[in-house]
């Protein structure tokens, strides 16, 4: 018997999602619908023993996205959706499949088979979540490729952007933004941490928690007292850059590479 949770607010279209499991197997049961992230959170915290979750990303109270930032949760999600904007964003987190609503039973049962697929290969692992981690490993770009563009979201419409195109990346109110060499910012779907395992270390380099420049970018460096360095990028930042104290040697290292 599989244990599963739908999260959606519309109340209509998760007693269908119910409908259409009970026909695919009726041994599932569906442990809560839960119509928030508050909710969804709370329970979470207050329940185990959930092996699968079908997620819608527009809720209540805001986009599903927040559960994750509110708590650890690896159990392993079916996105239901009208959008297909968040896709990129879904495969971050634990993703088995992304449906478009209205979901389509031949399609809702293909995204069920393959996270029984997923189950049973970890089924010898100790600890599930190790086999959830290579799954979402296998969604990712391979370690020796570096990422040479980005897909921006705008709306209704995708932009791509050429690595070559982007001078640095600076964070602020938790949102990762890209400026390009024509001073145009556009928000990304990776964190700093995130992006410098993406980034090729030849050029770009993190000089504080806030910032990770293009070796091109720069078109000055001034030192200060103690060690101090300041950096002047092209286009001007909003902000003084300053590089950490802790990466200031290895700053100057990469500078003379």
């Amino acid at each position: 018997m599989m244990k599963v949770v739908i999260i959606e607010d519309e109340f209509l279209t998760a007693q269908r999602l119910d409908g259409m499991l009970n026909k695919y197997d009726d041994t599932i049961e569906v442990q809560a619908i839960l119509p928030s992230v508050a909710d969804s959170v709370q329970w979470f915290k207050q329940n185990e023993g959930t092996e699968l979750v079908f997620m819608d990303i527009h809720l209540e109270d805001g986009q599903c996205f927040q559960i994750f930032d509110t708590i650890n949760m690896e159990l392993p999600v079916i996105f239901t959706t009208a959008y297909d904007e968040y896709m990129i964003k879904a495969f971050k987190v634990n993703s088995i499949d992304y449906l478009m609503k209205p979901i389509n039973f031949d399609e809702l049962v293909k995204a069920i088979e393959k996270f029984k697929k997923w189950h049973n290969s970890t089924s010898n692992h100790e600890n599930q979540s190790d086999g959830l981690g290579q799954l979402l490993q296998s969604l990712q770009p391979p370690t020796n490729q570096h990422k040479s563009r980005f897909l921006i979201s705008l709306g209704s419409r995708l932009k791509t952007i050429e690595i070559d195109e982007v001078q640095y990346f600076y964070s602020a109110d938790k949102i990762t933004f890209l400026v390009t060499t024509d001073n145009h910012r556009y928000p990304v779907e990776f964190s700093l941490d995130k992006l410098v395992a993406m980034l090729n270390p030849a050029y770009f380099f993190r000089i504080n928690r806030q910032t990770i420049v293009k070796l091109g970018a720069i078109v000055a460096i001034h030192v200060y007292p103690k060690g101090k360095l300041k950096v002047d990028v092209q286009p001007a930042f909003k902000e003084e850059l300053f590089v950490s104290l802790d990466r200031v040697a290895e700053f100057k290292e990469w500078l003379g590479k």
